[in-house]
């Protein structure tokens, strides 16, 4: 234990301050990605539910594809043929050498479009969830497209898609670490480097499973709190009701 303990510790032998920032990495990248998906899914719902045909397909096609393929394909295709087609970019333009693309960037962006075609079909479902009568009342009332977006629309498509979106951030927290087959420096790469270095594969190993638990624990609250603060006006309501 105490062995255990000063190998994964911050002192001038342990690994503890690689980890940290491979947790921090970890976080940074699956915040990054998560946004990006926000907005491939936001884009990808208005698509679904738009009353424009080549929309619809053009949604359908991009749901359907990424949902179909593995997620580390996604990212092989995005790192190893982006950095060929730079590459052979690069020759053409008089330079030589191997021309790779950021890690950082391309895990952001396969992590993000994978995680956009989940996105898409929680915010269509949110948005087919809410009362067709509320937003009829509103529209009697006069109320604007951007009001009714603010005050009806936009509380009530993120109380229904909220629970969805916290299963997504889970997925893109634990997808992220196939992000470490470019390199890049989060929680499983560094696990495989400590864990090769200094020949006790089952110390890192069992320190990665505990470090990804306490990031989507920690997760789990935090959405959790949310959904219960979406509710805060709905239970008021129902209690001026009673």
């Amino acid at each position: 234990m105490v062995s255990y303990l000063r190998l994964i510790g911050f002192g001038p032998t342990g690994w503890g301050d690689q980890l940290l920032l491979a947790a921090l990495m970890t976080l940074s990248v699956s915040a990054a990605a998560y946004g990006t998906g926000l907005v491939f899914g936001t884009l990808g719902a208005w698509g679904k539910l738009s009353g424009s045909v080549a929309a619809r397909r053009a949604a359908e096609f991009y749901t359907t594809v990424v949902r179909g393929i593995p997620e580390l394909l996604v990212i092989y295709l995005f790192y190893f043929g982006g950095s060929q087609g730079l590459t052979a970019l690069a020759r053409l333009l008089g330079q030589s050498g191997f021309w790779g693309l950021n890690s950082f960037m391309v895990g952001t962006l396969a992590v993000g479009i994978v995680a956009g075609a989940y996105q898409t079909e929680v915010l269509r479902g949110a948005y087919l969830a809410v009362p067709a009568g509320e937003v009829e009342a509103a529209r009697a009332v006069g109320m604007g497209r951007l009001l009714m977006l603010r005050r009806i629309l936009f509380p009530r498509v993120l109380r229904f898609a909220l629970p969805g979106m916290g299963n997504v951030w889970q997925q893109v927290l634990k997808e992220s670490a196939l992000i470490s087959v470019t390199g890049l420096a989060e929680i499983l790469r560094e696990i495989h480097i400590g864990a090769g270095s200094t020949d006790r594969p089952f110390d890192f190993y069992i320190t990665g499973f505990m470090l990804y638990l306490l990031l989507t624990t920690f997760s789990g609250f935090v959405f959790r709190g949310a959904e219960g603060w979406s509710l805060k006006g709905e239970r008021q309501v129902a209690g001026m009701r009673a």
